[in-house]
């Protein structure tokens, strides 16, 4: 499936597509809504109460955590980092203070999250993280993504994004419940129903001439409609994804409240992802992978590549925010996470090497934000883990809290096997 750029482009901000009906779409037509909205939305509650939209961020790499949100309050952060640690809020080139809190503050580059901090809809969560062992890459976005650690892993094929919509009743028809804006299905997705790698939903079409598209449509359809699973539903339920997709203009999309998304790849998969969630298709989780954290050398928290990819992430969870914040945040919750952080001290390259604990983002209507939650272990040596930040909150306690308040999925022990949450009172 690709983009065809022949095909007819917006008129005056109306659909460049004709809608085709030919899936069975639940919901009715919305009579005033703007021209890119499908004709087609979805209830959003269940008997056990509201569901949320889980939008999961993942920052691939080792996000640096302690220059996200550095502890300006801990005397031990300017020791460990003499020439890398981000000065306190008021000196020149200082970070952004947090109401509420003396010990940790923004970088300059996140500056942006002060927006959705201060309007109480963004939690930062520190000191948290993966509680195994392990500093590889791999092991460690592996277990993560599972919802597991390295002792039960062998144990589990699913991710646990996957376990909850698969434990769960769809928002909709079913017809597509997860999307990850890549070409592959990351591992947090695996034995989802209806989960999708959709790289560009703007451009999800059968491939190749427009003047035979119809026809080649039609002999797909009529080839596979009477195979048995899983050929035949996979053709019909593949063809009513184009159609559910190609139902929206996402270039005549207008963002609300004066939001401006950076012109990048996640401002435009925020974009997206907004789109999708205001036009009502019953999806439920988005995933959104951000590579390229993996700064041993170099790192630039001022100045360089750390700050140029903060200020891009900040930037476009502040369009989100405002974004969604006057119709449809209270229907949102977005989760950023790191498969580890990086050391508390830095290296002799101006980078930092492999951690542990980390800080994660919370935001979305009913997330108790406008705080930092920490067990603040400290950055002294004796309270280092093996020279890293120690995790004093395990990061499935926040996702769990997640799964079972903003998506109504009690089956915790499904989605996160072999481990119990402490809920630590992060949604409303």
């Amino acid at each position: 499936m690709q983009h065809d750029p022949r095909r007819d482009h917006d008129h005056g901000g109306l659909s460049r597509r004709e809608f085709v009906g030919s899936t069975a779409l639940a919901g009715a037509a919305l009579v005033t809504a703007p021209a890119w909205l499908p004709r087609a939305s979805f209830a959003r509650t269940l008997a056990g109460g509201p569901r949320d939209v889980l939008v999961h961020v993942y920052l691939r790499g080792g996000a640096d955590g302690l220059s996200i949100v550095p502890p300006v309050g801990d005397p031990e952060y300017y020791l460990r980092r003499p020439t890398l640690s981000i000065p306190p809020p008021g000196a020149a080139n200082g970070a952004t203070a947090l109401p509420g809190t003396t010990l940790f503050a923004l970088s300059p580059a996140a500056a942006p999250l002060l927006t959705p901090y201060q309007a109480g809809k963004l939690l930062v969560v520190h000191a948290t993280g993966l509680v195994d062992p392990s500093r590889s890459h791999f092991d460690a976005q592996k277990y993560m993504e599972l919802g597991t650690t390295g002792a039960f892993a062998g144990q589990t094929t699913t991710g646990w994004i996957g376990r909850h919509l698969a434990s769960s009743t769809p928002l909709g028809n079913g017809l597509l419940r997860a999307m990850a804006l890549q070409d592959g299905l990351p591992t947090a997705l695996v034995g989802g129903p209806a989960s999708l790698p959709i790289k560009d939903p703007d451009g999800f079409d059968l491939a190749g001439q427009l003047s035979t598209k119809a026809a080649r449509r039609l002999r797909i359809a009529n080839m596979y409609a009477g195979e048995p699973a899983p050929l035949g539903p996979a053709s019909t339920a593949t063809f009513g994804t184009v159609d559910l997709l190609n139902g929206i203009s996402f270039t005549g999309y207008v963002p609300a409240n004066g939001a401006v998304y950076p012109n990048s790849t996640f401002g435009n998969q925020l974009k997206w992802t907004a789109t999708m969630i205001k036009a009502g298709i019953g999806l439920e989780a988005v995933s959104i992978d951000i590579g390229g954290w993996d700064l041993h050398a170099q790192l630039g928290p001022l100045t360089g590549t750390m700050a140029t990819k903060t200020s891009d992430l900040a930037r476009a969870i502040e369009a989100f925010y405002l974004d969604l914040s006057l119709t449809h945040l209270d229907q949102v919750t977005l989760v950023v996470m790191s498969e580890f952080g990086r050391r508390a001290g830095e290296n002799a390259s101006s980078g930092t090497d492999h951690g542990h604990g980390n800080c994660m983002l919370v935001m979305g209507g009913h997330v108790v934000g406008g705080q930092v939650l920490s067990n603040w272990p400290g950055l002294a040596s004796n309270q280092l883990d093996n020279g890293d930040l120690a995790i004093t909150i395990d990061h499935r306690d926040i996702l769990a809290e997640i799964v079972l308040d903003r998506l109504g999925n009690p089956n915790l022990g499904t989605v996160f096997p072999n481990y119990t949450p402490t809920l630590r009172g992060i949604t409303v």
